[in-house]
């Protein structure tokens, strides 16, 4: 990480979100154990920037970050978040899909249904879930329980 002194200000904090961004890329791509050219090949990205993002040199933009993390398997979301794009409180919840993406027992096939499966059941929009007064009626909220009726 770099070190921020008093007169490198915002500067200080760009550096050390791009530096973050890299290694987090870095270690998303050892997970997925691809090397540089590999990855530079699934995302239609140079292998010189991608060296130049890991390393922290570069502040890829918003695409640039999205073919990434398609190549990745990761939600592009997450590296929004991590290049400063993206406010945290923005991002929503995806942990379940950062969670697979990131198991390394899991090979690639496994993951990528596990995320179709996943999606599948929440939908594509990112609604909350149902509250218990949203079930339909008749049915009980927990639906191993069978109320008694007359």
């Amino acid at each position: 990480m770099a070190k921020l002194h008093v007169t490198d200000g915002v500067k200080g904090t760009v550096k050390d979100t791009v530096g973050g961004l890299g290694e987090y890329l870095r270690e998303q791509r050892r997970q997925a154990q691809l090397s540089l050219r590999q990855l530079a090949e699934a995302s239609d990205v140079s292998n010189p920037y991608l060296s130049q993002i890991e390393r922290g040199v570069r502040r890829p933009s918003a695409e640039v970050l999205q073919q990434i993390a398609k190549a990745l398997r990761i939600s592009a979301e997450s590296l929004y978040v991590r290049a400063g794009i993206l406010d945290a409180d923005q991002s929503g919840p995806r942990m379940v899909e950062d969670a697979i993406a990131l198991d390394p027992r899991l090979t690639e096939r496994q993951k990528s249904t596990l995320l179709d499966i996943y999606a599948s059941f929440v939908g594509s929009d990112t609604s909350p879930v149902a509250s218990p007064d949203s079930t339909p009626s008749g049915q009980t909220e927990n639906p191993d329980v069978q109320e008694d009726t007359p």
